[in-house]
């Protein structure tokens, strides 16, 4: 039996070495519940000790259930039937019902509503482990953000209404926001909502690319406030599909053949408003959206980490010239190079999923009558500086990540050459499935624009010298150095990009954005080979071991001296100044051309 939490080593030990006792904590509100849930937890061990648990028992599902079945999925695809019902693959339904029955389907979700009051760290987890046995299939999984969303903003009535549904997964949802003329752009939504003389909402118009929209519960923004055209105009409603929500057509798609995307029509649907008017987009839809990024981070990892271990397996068994062909420098360079990358973006991950927990924590003290003034008040200390941590770190993971599982899956097919090509290999299918997610929620440009401003503003800067507040080893001390010098680089970078205007921040944001994540990865990797909590991995040579911080402190020394001339260039090309991107674009674009 396979098993993709146990025999992922770097994820285990990313995880071990996580205050996950901390971050439990705060999740289990002083482990409070214990006396009113039979399997809420009554201390850190416990807790932890049921992460685990689950963890394993998904890891089997994983390997054993889900990933036999990806290609069948992917190849059978979503039917609109013609009385407008979305029939999924077979096997989708039957490994939704496995999910239900495991009951991981309300992770985050409160116990009281059958949830299992998870952290986002271990959400994470299982969207990694569900997304490299099957993309799609994270992509209905990972919409349990539905239901956090309702959680945190809708009356109790409308919780008890969908909030147990959707923990037992019989029901799912989607996020409706997306339309034909809104898209990244979301603050020109059109689709109406209005109220009767009873004072019931209803929902009209039509929705386009929205994941899962065959669900059954509907998150849904819609512009309740006709006279206003922007974001004020915007509020959050759900209903339930039924008569009025028409499946129009699904999308013939590139990859994640599996998840349905729909455009849906709504013919004066009944609805009812979350939270209230006029903070749809701006308060409810990005927090919605924020953890949506995180879970796409997750979705490219589990990507990245399977194209990577196919290509590593057909590294080691395709024999040209004479031997393997991980014994070409150019194959084994790559190799390499696809392992480090995986782990990078895995380190990113799991620091961002901690300060989101952070975060969520300590809102919560603030906002709940069980701690004293004292607790509150340090708590909003805390949380100033948290919350713009996490508003950088969770773009930056998404967009790191995203583009990681891009070129790895890219990386993947050519190392298997023509087999990578061919269907006989899952290569493709994550080359396919990995292309959408530098586009779904918020693009790798829209990413790097929610970021920037944290880097440039010394959120990064700040967030850095903590990285850096740390007990390393000291035969690290080289590469400490180094990442000092690179810190220079990027506050030169700063200073001169403070000094120009908004648009020349934007137009260098990637390469500054690409700077500050090299030197935060680099510290993560740093303190992973500083680490307390070591295990043994399994090394390529036959028989013997490695110990994961010895090894750490090899991708950390490869890592921050290959980068360290990366970030110099990056910095050069910063400091130079062109704007020919401006002022020479019609020239060097040239005119319209027309197209066939």
């Amino acid at each position: 039996m396979g098993n993709f939490f146990t025999d992922n080593d770097d994820l285990r030990f990313v995880l071990n070495n996580m205050d996950l006792s901390g971050i439990s904590n705060l999740t289990e509100q002083g482990y409070k519940f214990a006396d009113k849930f039979d399997y809420a937890p009554a201390s850190a061990e416990e807790a932890i000790q049921n992460y685990n648990m689950v963890m394993e028992s998904l890891g089997q599902l994983c390997a054993d259930f889900i990933a036999p079945r990806s290609e069948e999925m992917d190849r059978q695809g979503n039917t609109l039937t013609e009385d407008g019902r979305v029939e999924r693959p077979e096997a989708m339904n039957e490994i939704l019902d496995k999910l239900a029955k495991a009951d991981v389907m309300g992770m985050t979700l409160p116990y009281r509503f059958g949830g299992l009051n998870f952290p986002t760290t271990i959400l994470s987890v299982a969207n990694e482990m569900i997304s490299r046995a099957d993309a799609s299939l994270m992509n209905i999984f990972g919409l349990q953000g539905i239901a956090e969303t309702i959680n945190s903003f809708a009356s109790e009535e409308i919780k008890q209404e969908y909030l147990h549904d959707l923990a037992a997964g019989t029901k799912t949802g989607a996020m409706v926001l997306t339309e034909p003329d809104a898209g990244s752009d979301l603050q020109v939504c059109k689709v109406k909502a209005f109220q009767d003389s009873s004072g019931q909402w209803y929902l009209h118009g039509v929705k386009r690319f929205i994941t899962n929209g065959c669900g059954e519960v509907l998150l849904v923004m819609a512009r309740s406030e006709h006279d206003r055209k922007d974001g004020l105009g915007l509020s959050l409603f759900v209903c339930h599909s039924g008569p009025s929500v028409k499946i129009r057509r699904i999308e013939d798609k590139m990859g994640i053949h599996a998840s349905p995307t729909c455009e849906i029509y709504f013919d004066n649907t009944p609805c009812k408003l979350i939270g209230e008017t006029r903070r749809g987009l701006v308060t409810y839809v990005m927090a919605l959206m924020n953890g949506a990024r995180i879970g796409i981070s997750a979705q490219s990892v589990g990507i990245g980490e399977a194209a990577y271990r196919v290509a590593r397996d057909y590294a080691a068994s395709r024999e040209q010239f004479g031997g393997p062909i991980e014994h070409l420098p150019a194959v084994r360079d790559m190799v390499v190079e696809m392992k480090i990358d995986v782990e990078e973006s895995r380190a990113l991950l799991y620091e961002t999923c901690r300060v989101v927990d952070l975060e969520i924590g300590l809102t919560r003290i603030t906002e709940s009558d069980d701690y004293s003034k004292e607790e509150q008040k340090d708590a909003k200390k805390q949380l100033r500086m948290i919350k713009r941590y996490a508003a950088m770190l969770t773009p930056m993971s998404k967009y790191l990540s995203t583009e990681m599982s891009n070129k790895v899956a890219y990386d993947s097919i050519q190392v298997l050459a023509g087999s990578g090509f061919m269907r006989d290999y899952p290569t493709e299918q994550y080359y396919r499935d990995a292309r959408i997610t530098t586009i779904y929620e918020g693009t790798t440009q829209l990413q790097i624009v929610a970021c920037v401003r944290g880097v440039c503003n010394g959120t990064a800067q700040k967030y850095i010298e903590e990285l850096a507040d740390f007990q390393f080893d000291p035969e690290l001390e080289e590469l400490l150095e180094i990442l000092k010098q690179n810190r220079e680089t990027m506050d030169q970078c700063i200073k001169l990009i403070k000094e120009e205007s908004v648009e020349f921040m934007d137009l260098y944001g990637r390469r500054i954005v690409d700077i500050a994540i090299k030197i935060i990865c680099g510290y993560l990797l740093c303190r992973h080979a500083s680490c307390t909590s070591d295990m043994q991995t399994a090394s390529a040579k036959e028989g013997e071991t490695v110990s994961m911080k010895k090894r750490k402190a090899v991708i950390a020394k490869r890592y921050i001296k290959r980068n360290s001339p990366i970030i110099k260039a990056l910095a050069d090309q910063i400091l130079l100044g062109d704007k020919s991107t401006f002022q020479d674009y019609e020239d060097i674009a040239g005119p319209v051309p027309e197209l066939v």
